[in-house]
Parts: structure tokens; C-alpha cells; sequence
């Protein structure tokens, strides 16, 4: 398999988390890439319309994106758990996944509206919106600090890309401080061998 990289990209790391857990990593090789919201990689975009990382080439010629569709196709090809059989947990943890993927839509727009817009054309209003967005859904989790205490799955596993993704970018946010019992639970999560892993196009 083939994984179009970014090292910085929070999807694709949520994608390498996934294939680790599973014992999968080793057979994916990664492609260079420098997808941007602007300037778009044309060997992305003929892989993936969207020209978007991540994008996963398979074994068998199929171009599959994005994160969500790729972890379910690495569960499946794994064997895996990660989206637990039981129904109830099944809708939880994926619900908990698109809260975790809605973190990192909120936080890639504010990074994309203070580098990628000329400063000129920058709306405060729009960055202090997302922000909010992010800081509601952490408020949620600090209320729901039993999410945490799941069989580890792809919901919680999203999650934890998106705090790393907030420790990586919004560093002065200090979210730890501001939600403390939420960083006392996905202290497990975050420690886990895979997420404490990096990745590199050399891997």
C-alpha cells in the first residue's frame, strides 16, 4: 500500500496510528506530498480529485480517501476492533470520531486563515468561531471523561490525533490547564506506543 504523506497532517497521522495498531505499518511506503488548500499537488489530485491528504493507493489499485474511509479499510484488512461489534459502543466511537475529526476541521481552517490568507484578507471573526468550536467539543469531553474509560477504539484513537494536533499548532491554547480532567483521562490514550510515535517520508 501506498499513503500520500505529510508529516504535520493529523489525518494522515490518524491513519498511522491505525495501520500501527493493527501490525499493519510496515506495509504501507509513503509518497511525498505538499498538499495545500491553495496550491494544489497534482499528483495528489490524480489520485484523489480533492487533491487532499490522506490519500491510500491499495494493493489492489483502489484510490481511497479520506481518513475516515481509510481506518475502516485498515480495520478491516487487520482484523481489527476498532470499531467495536457491539452496536451501541459502534455509533459511540463513531460519533466520538467525527467530534475528533470536527476538532481538527476547526483547527486546520484557523491555521489555514493565519498562513495560508494573506494577512490583509484575515476575518478575526471567523478564526475566534473555530476557536470556539474547538473549545466547546474539548468542554464536552471534559463533562464526558467516561468516553475515556472505552475499550480503546477509532473514536477515541481521532481523538487523541486531535489534542496531539493541538499540543503540534495551538501549543498556547495550554488546553491541559483549561481542561484538566480531560487531560488527566486521555493521559492512557495519548501514551499509547502509537500515538507516541513520528513518522517520516523515510520510514
Amino acid at each position: 500500500m501506498k499513503l500520500y504523506f505529510s508529516p504535520t497532517s493529523p489525518y494522515v497521522r490518524k491513519c498511522l496510528v491505525t495501520a500501527d495498531e493493527l501490525g499493519l505499518i510496515d506495509q504501507i511506503s509513503f509518497l511525498p506530498s505538499s498538499a495545500h488548500p491553495v496550491h494544489r499537488d497534482a499528483s495528489i489530485v490524480a489520485h484523489n480529485p480533492l487533491g487532499k491528504v490522506p490519500t491510500l493507493l491499495t494493493e489492489d489499485g483502489q484510490s481511497l480517501y479520506d481518513s475516515r474511509v481509510i481506518c475502516e479499510y485498515l480495520n478491516d484488512l487487520g482484523g481489527g476492533s476498532l470499531l467495536p461489534a457491539n452496536v451501541a459502543l459502534r455509533w459511540e466511537a463513531q460519533s466520538l470520531q467525527s467530534l475528533g475529526d470536527g476538532i481538527l476541521d476547526a483547527a486546520l481552517l484557523i491555521r489555514y486563515e493565519q498562513t495560508a490568507r494573506p494577512e490583509a484578507l484575515r476575518w478575526n471573526d471567523w478564526i475566534a468561531a473555530k476557536a470556539e468550536a474547538v473549545h466547546s467539543s474539548l468542554s464536552h469531553l471534559e463533562a464526558g471523561i467516561a468516553y475515556f474509560e472505552r475499550e480503546f477504539h477509532l473514536g477515541l484513537l481521532t481523538l487523541g490525533c486531535a489534542l496531539w494536533y493541538l499540543d503540534l499548532r495551538f501549543s498556547d491554547w495550554r488546553w491541559r490547564e483549561r481542561y484538566p480532567k480531560l487531560a488527566q483521562a486521555s493521559e492512557p490514550v495519548l501514551n499509547r506506543a502509537s500515538m507516541q510515535k513520528s513518522w517520516s517520508i523515510d520510514s
